[in-house]
């Protein structure tokens, strides 16, 4: 059985709190149907961001850029950020809510050659440790803004891998609310971006 073959996560799975998608989608598999083939990786490290939340994009309310986050949850919303990178999230929660999951790194387990390629290096643990990296070796860009994750080209699934200890941090990349200890990451795990 591929990827492919697999039932990917239902919108049920991102109804529940944000925290605890963070940490319940540790583990899973992130898959991006493209033409030139599939990539998929095992999410190995998240960030939950709350709609109360000042480092969360819908705190201040709804504008064209962070309106995905306010949309059915299983959709994924990508932002560009520091005029460089792109950064993937499943929208999380009720629909109007505006909260989501960043996912900040994954496992290379398939369609590792198309990420080197979109990458430009073929050492395994720069392959998409970290937003910016992961985006680029998925090939992922604002198209996919907006995308359900419950099926189709991009979306999530459970292989039945189950993860080993979990850390919990605070969150990195960002100035406010850096306390809130909302990073997940599978401790031990060589691909969870640098700390």
């Amino acid at each position: 059985m591929t990827y492919l073959d697999m039932r990917p996560l239902p919108r049920e799975f991102y109804v529940q709190p944000t925290v605890e998608a963070a940490r319940n989608l540790l583990g899973k598999v992130l898959v991006h149907r493209t033409e030139e083939g599939v990539i998929a990786g095992r999410i190995v490290e998240t960030e939950a961001y709350l709609r109360d939340d000042p480092a969360c994009h819908a705190s201040r309310g709804m504008t064209r850029r962070n309106a995905a986050m306010f949309g059915e949850p299983g959709r994924a919303y990508v932002y560009f950020t520091y005029g460089a990178h792109h950064c993937l999230n499943a929208v999380t929660s009720a629909e109007g809510i505006g909260e989501a999951v960043l996912i900040r790194a994954v496992e290379p387990l398939e369609g590792v050659e198309i990420m080197k390629r979109n990458r430009g290096t073929d050492e395994p643990t720069n392959l998409a440790s970290g937003p910016g990296k992961l985006s680029q070796a998925f090939g992922l860009n604002l198209r996919h803004n907006g995308l359900e994750l419950t099926g189709g080209e991009l979306f999530i699934v459970d292989d039945g891998f189950v993860p080993g200890e979990i850390a919990t941090r605070t969150r990195i990349g960002i100035r406010l609310a850096a306390d809130k200890p909302w990073r997940f990451y599978l401790a031990g795990n060589r691909f969870v971006s640098r700390k």
